[in-house]
């Protein structure tokens, strides 16, 4: 098929790498900043432009791969005569954003995080599907299928559930990682010296859920301990203090 790109950061560059390496052309990557539209256009041998008026208008589906508040511009500026299916990348997104603009729609929504700089191995990423129609369905089954050994029928409100909760599986436990490396920073202590720990934990979790092999202080209600913990918390992180109170309570009562 052919692709346009409306994007190039984190995940416009792996979707569209993943695309162009599944046989796929992609002409045109847009963004609002020609010098990144061309990093990721010379990678996937596209045009890159920086103007939506320049868009390719016969292309098989259009991807926009930009920060959720802005795909609401996009769609705006979209010719309402493309015949491609236009399809965004997002997990909060509602595809009726996409009804009242153009014919053709749907969602691609990737679950997994993306850097620029970390490869991923996009065949194991599951995508979550969504379309205007059985037809624009169907192809991008084809088109997901192409990249993906898991995609999946998604509607919006499951697709808001799904990506709530890879906030909390992803983004919050990567801020938590960021708290225990300023802790341990503090008193001249090395981050990798807990990164066996976090490993063991993400390894348990691929063969149990989570809720069975939870471990620490508040799980056993060790009281003496948390109140350890809360102590030196209050001596130099007293932000931290009701957040420590609040995980342990839902800990233990689950």
């Amino acid at each position: 098929m052919d692709i346009v790109v409306l994007g190039s950061g984190n995940v416009a560059t792996h979707f569209g790498k993943a695309l162009s390496d599944a046989g796929h052309r992609v002409v045109q990557v847009y963004s609002r900043t020609k010098a990144n539209a061309k990093i990721l256009a010379s990678a996937v041998k596209a045009d890159a432009i920086d103007k939506l008026a320049e868009l390719d208008l016969d292309a098989d589906v259009y991807l926009i791969a930009v920060k959720d508040d802005a795909i609401g511009q996009v769609v705006t500026q979209l010719p309402s005569s493309l015949e491609g299916a236009v399809v965004h990348t997002a997990g909060s997104v509602d595809i009726e954003i996409f009804a009242a603009h153009v014919k053709r729609y749907g969602v691609m929504y990737p679950v997994q995080t993306f850097s620029i700089a970390k490869s991923v191995d996009f065949s194991m990423v599951p995508i979550a599907l969504e379309a205007s129609d059985e037809a624009t369905y169907t192809q991008l089954v084809r088109l997901a299928g192409s990249v993906s050994k898991r995609c999946f029928f998604c509607d919006s409100r499951q697709r808001l559930a799904l990506h709530i909760a890879a906030v909390f599986a992803c983004n919050f436990t990567n801020h938590f990682y960021a708290i225990g490396a300023d802790i341990l920073g503090e008193y001249s202590l090395d981050f990798d010296l807990i990164r066996p720990l976090i490993l063991e934990t993400a390894q348990k979790i691929m063969a149990h859920q989570p809720q069975e092999v939870q471990t620490g202080p508040a799980i056993r209600n060790d009281i003496g301990t948390m109140q350890k913990h809360l102590k030196l918390l209050e001596q130099s992180h007293q932000d931290l203090v009701s957040l420590y109170r609040q995980m342990s309570e839902r800990i233990y009562s689950n």
